[in-house]
């Protein structure tokens, strides 16, 4: 039997959410998430959203800033369009009910984060995704148009390739009918029909060894798109986060804050020395790229496991006001963070690459759409600015479900697609091929295609990964389906395709360095 819906959303984040709030008005929407519906990549982001709320910041200001992080390959048209249209978004998440910090006066309490000139970050203490979601879920509950099937996997999307057919921009030759979708708890395959279909199945993190990603993040939705012939691009671009709590053993690392260095904090190698202006004027503050590439230079170069953050100088009350959670995370460690040193090292964080869409957020799939981390928008050129994942999301929803709404109009369900084929058995010697393929993996990538790159090494990289992908699909065709072979299967496709990306651009740009290509003069970025 086979499920029809008038949208369907993979993701539960806060691209799909918001999304979802907007086409329900128009149909039936039904969301599918792998986990919990609020276990997302937004639930676990701390800083918070940037948008343009008072003077002195201005719409121009936010736009340079963001351009300047992108170090020459952000689309000038949409960094605007998201920009401008920033604050009129961020008064719609708070209508909905997300609640931000205030200070005394009334006036929203706004961060300064790396690369921003201004402050501009609204927060909710230092959970602000949490509570981002925690609203946006509340809205969900309360409209019937809107079903949430939590723990089902996104197998991958049903499409059909017209070949010889003339294409344009707006008649694509690949068309998108739904999804083959596993149900977690009767472990049965399901198949779900769709007018529009929308992949917001948030980054990749767990590509690599050390990531902030929850487990969930492992490229379902690239993947997906990949092997349907959909456009990716600019997935050499993996931002790596300066400061996860260095803590060996936990999985996923926990973040601190890039607005803990807004507030004040100040990057120390071990033996209590400030580098940053070894490598920015701006210090502590310069944008992610710079900050993660100086860390991984201090470590390299003195053989050391982590660097400091320092925070002993701030107000102690004010700075555990700001940041509860950072403040009781480390206190359970036993480290006090108005007493002590924050130990801290870079994690893989953010993916500024993946699905290519357009204004809409349209793919060159037909009716596919993609939205959020997972999709390619031009916003974030070869370096994302603090904070604005979480305004592109909102604003890439906006003009998604515009689009969408208009094109499911026209729009029959497909009802020839077959159901899926299940074929394999499982052997139970088998997950540990799968766990032991992962970790191998992982470490690749971690070892090859990390903060710093090289030809020699892209190559060991892409030639050790081919093996694990021939296992990998072998195992597949012979293996009943379950998630771990799935999401193994997609972190291998989403590495391959970093990898090739990373080298066929011979340059460095952004996030992407390599020392056979290095920068003769110093990042504006």
């Amino acid at each position: 039997m086979k499920r029809k819906i008038d949208f369907l959303i993979i993701g539960s984040g806060i691209a799909g959410l918001s999304y979802a709030l907007k086409v329900a008005q128009h149909g039936k929407v039904c969301m599918i998430t792998k986990a919990n519906e609020d276990e997302s990549n937004t639930k676990y982001a701390q800083g918070g959203i940037a948008a343009v709320m008072y003077s002195p910041d201005s719409f121009e200001k936010h736009i340079q800033d963001t351009l300047i992080a992108g170090d020459g390959i952000c689309d000038e048209e949409i960094v605007r369009m998201v920009i401008n249209e920033s604050t009129e978004r961020v008064n719609e998440l708070i209508a909905w009910g997300a609640k931000f910090d205030k200070t005394e006066s009334g006036e929203y309490d706004l961060a300064k984060e790396g690369g921003h000139s201004e402050h501009r970050i609204l927060h909710h203490k230092d959970n602000t995704g949490y509570e981002i979601e925690r609203a946006l879920l509340a809205a969900i509950h309360k409209h019937e148009n809107i079903e949430i099937l939590d723990h089902h996997f996104a197998i991958d999307i049903l499409t059909q390739h017209h070949l010889g057919k003339e294409v344009n921009s707006r008649t694509p030759d690949i068309e998108c009918y739904g999804a083959y979708v596993l149900n977690l708890r009767s472990n049965k395959i399901e198949t779900i029909l769709a007018k529009t279909i929308l992949m917001a199945t948030g980054g990749a993190g767990h590509v690599y060894s050390i990531t902030t990603n929850p487990t969930i993040a492992t490229g379902d939705g690239v993947a997906m798109v990949y092997r349907a012939k959909g456009r990716i691009e600019g997935m050499e671009f993996y931002q790596f986060h300066p400061t996860s709590l260095y803590n060996p053993g936990e999985s996923p690392s926990f973040l601190i804050s890039e607005a803990v260095r807004g507030f004040g904090g100040i990057l120390k190698t071990i033996d209590g020395n400030e580098f940053m202006q070894k490598y920015d004027e701006r210090k502590s503050l310069a944008p992610r790229d710079i900050v993660a590439r100086a860390i991984d230079n201090e470590m390299k170069t003195r053989g050391d496991d982590y660097v400091y953050l320092d925070c002993r100088h701030l107000d102690k009350a004010e700075l555990i006001k700001h940041f509860p959670n950072i403040y009781e995370k480390c206190l359970s460690l036993g480290i006090d963070i108005t007493k002590d040193f924050i130990p801290v090292v870079p994690a893989a964080h953010y993916m500024c690459g993946g699905i290519k869409v357009d204004k809409e957020g349209r793919s060159n799939i037909n009716l596919l759409y993609a939205i959020g981390e997972c999709s390619s928008t031009g916003l974030h050129g070869a370096n994302r600015l603090a904070s604005n994942s979480l305004l592109e999301a909102i604003v890439y929803s906006h003009h998604a479900s515009i689009a969408a709404v208009e094109d499911s109009k026209a729009i029959n369900f497909c009802d020839a697609i077959p159901d899926w084929d299940a074929e394999g058995t499982a052997h139970p010697e088998e997950m540990v091929l799968l766990i032991q393929s992962l970790r191998e993996v992982q470490a690749i990538m971690t070892n090859y295609v990390g903060i710093v790159r090289s030809d020699i090494r892209l190559q060991r990289a892409f030639d050790r990964l081919e093996i694990l992908y021939k296992e990998n699909e072998a195992l597949y065709l012979k293996t009943i389906i379950s998630p771990k072979l799935c999401e193994l299967r997609n972190i291998i496709n989403v590495a391959y395709i970093i990898i090739k990306h990373a080298r066929e651009r011979k340059e460095s740009r952004g996030l992407h360095y390599t020392v056979n290509y290095p920068k003769t003069t110093n990042y504006e970025s």
